[in-house]
């Protein structure tokens, strides 16, 4: 039997999608469960710009998920834009069908994704059901699909939108120059 509470929307399957992605062969054992912990209500999530941050209570542990989206593309918001209507416009099914049929699918595309487990895997239990806690949010409100690739931040912009460079997560060691950091007295 499908479960329905999560990705009813085309704006949410796309969150939906990440967990249970089509070209999944068996089942993933933890999909169950990770749809259970967000039904439940133990995922509190932050989304702040382009990263959702979210506490996953599990048992007696709690973990901290991080997932890193990309920025929207220059063409794709171009093309959205030209779709929207209004102030505040009603992102229906039907909208986003006419987005995808113009080559331009709203999905956000992941740049990095960890979680505080010790799972070690990108597809851990506690980062499964963040996604499912993100699809239920952008069944409930698309735009957040919307505003977590930038799109509203850039459209608002008068300025010609620039494509945004991904920051570097890690810095090799050796990099680092210590007379950055210390003052050295002679």
């Amino acid at each position: 039997m499908p479960d329905n509470d999560f990705g009813y929307t085309m704006w949410g399957k796309d969150w939906v999608r990440l967990a249970e992605p089509l070209r999944q062969t068996r089942p993933d054992p933890q999909l169950p469960r990770a749809r259970r912990i967000a039904r439940d209500g133990r995922v509190q999530v932050t989304i702040d710009g382009r990263t959702v941050r979210a506490v996953v209570h599990h048992g007696r542990n709690a973990s901290v998920a991080n997932i890193e989206v990309a920025p929207m593309p220059r063409e794709a918001m171009v093309a959205i834009s030209r779709q929207l209507c209004g102030v505040r416009p009603v992102l229906t099914d039907e909208l986003y069908r006419a987005i995808a049929d113009a080559g331009h699918r709203p999905a956000p595309t992941l740049v990095g994704v960890d979680c505080s487990c010790s799972a070690d895997t990108s597809r851990c239990i506690h980062v499964l059901a963040v996604y499912y806690e993100m699809a239920r949010r952008v069944d409930d409100d698309p735009r957040i699909a919307l505003d977590i690739q930038d799109f509203f931040r850039a459209s608002s912009d008068s300025t010609e939108v620039s494509t945004a460079v991904t920051p570097q997560r890690w810095i090799a060691l050796n990099a680092l120059d210590p007379a950055d950091y210390f003052m050295v007295s002679k």
